[in-house]
């Protein structure tokens, strides 16, 4: 009688040390190619603070609810005075957090480890520390302005060099985004005035040339205030220009006194006025494109992400608008009869 044997079999039977050896091996190498696979997707942040704004505050909190399991998120306060701080330990949700000396960062400061995936700094004060700290990571700065950044661009050479991958992260949407939330708002409208100060040249030419891309073409009537004293007079002259008035990020759009005069002379003359910020649109204003503390954590980290093999200048993003604002007391002053803020963002969306 003829039977079948499975040569395998035999191979078992006969060595049955071996095949158990080589089970326990395979097992053993699939657990450790686990925890490598998951060790190299694990990521790590270090976050430099120099302040306590309430926004940069919430934007670090999100940041910290964002990490990935298993990734490691450090948050590094400076000391605001500079000098003589020592370093002390503060208690935190996931990681430690560590206080260090903003005058002595470059010793104060631990050696970033070798594992570490990117630093973050969050304001102009973080920015400026981290750009004087040595070290090739991935660098972003994240919760600046437009005219923060120029200014960092000028006097900071490790910015101008290149030689580490930085991005920046602007606080405020871009200005062709602005013009879309104004064109939504206003859509038989073509004339956006501004009082700018001297300093705000360069938002003045990104508006510019937002106003001429866009379709149909803005036209744009600037005036400029060198100090609060000609402010009235460049709104003189500019109102009667313009259909609408917006409100730049500048130091004019950073005082709550110019904000109020630019807010009088639109309601005095019939014209609404948008800006980039909640409080404006609290003040009087009539819409905002914003960008809150959330959806701005979410574009930095997407943003470190992209620096990953980046090399040459720094890559600036302006905020991605997460919403739309709409005080609908002064639209229905003004006769006007918006949409709803979600269907305007959604407008904003599709524009973009």
């Amino acid at each position: 009688m003829f039977v079948a044997v499975n040569p395998f079999i035999l191979l078992l039977r006969k060595r049955p040390r071996y095949g158990v050896r080589a089970a326990l091996a395979l097992v053993t190498g699939l657990v450790a190619a686990q925890f490598v696979v998951a060790d190299a997707s694990a990521s790590s942040l270090t976050v430099l603070m120099g302040d306590d704004l309430a926004a940069h505050s919430e934007f670090v909190q999100h940041l910290r609810t964002g990490q990935e399991p298993g990734g490691r998120f450090e948050l590094v306060r400076l000391s605001p005075s500079g000098v003589g701080g020592q370093q002390t330990a503060e208690a935190a949700s996931t990681e430690p957090e560590r206080v260090a000396n903003a005058g002595v960062r470059t010793r104060g400061l631990r050696s970033p480890p070798v594992d570490m995936g990117l630093t973050l700094a969050v304001g102009v004060p973080a920015a400026r520390a981290a750009l004087d700290r040595p070290g090739q990571q991935p660098l972003v700065l994240a919760m600046l302005s437009r005219l923060d950044y120029e200014t960092l661009r000028a006097s900071s050479p490790a910015l101008r060099r290149g030689d580490r991958p930085v991005g920046v992260l602007l606080r405020d949407p871009a200005m062709a985004d602005q013009l879309a939330l104004v064109g939504a708002v206003l859509p038989q409208k073509h004339r956006i005035g501004v009082v700018a100060t001297p300093e705000s040249e360069p938002l003045v030419r990104e508006l510019q040339r937002a106003a001429q891309g866009a379709t149909p073409a803005w036209d744009v009537q600037v005036e400029y205030a060198p100090d609060a004293r000609s402010l009235a007079s460049a709104l003189h002259l500019v109102v009667p220009r313009s259909d609408a008035l917006m409100v730049l990020p500048d130091q004019i759009g950073d005082s709550q006194a110019a904000t109020l005069a630019v807010l009088r002379a639109g309601a005095g003359a019939g014209l609404p006025v948008f800006g980039a910020s909640e409080g404006l649109v609290r003040s009087g204003g009539l819409a905002a494109a914003v960008s809150t503390p959330a959806q701005l954590a979410r574009q930095a980290r997407l943003l470190g992400q992209k620096l990953a093999g980046a090399s040459g200048g720094p890559l600036v993003e302006a905020a991605t608008p997460a919403t739309v604002r709409v005080n609908m007391t002064v639209a229905r002053g003004l006769g006007l009869r918006l949409p709803e803020e979600r269907e305007l963002t959604e407008r904003l969306t599709v524009t973009r």
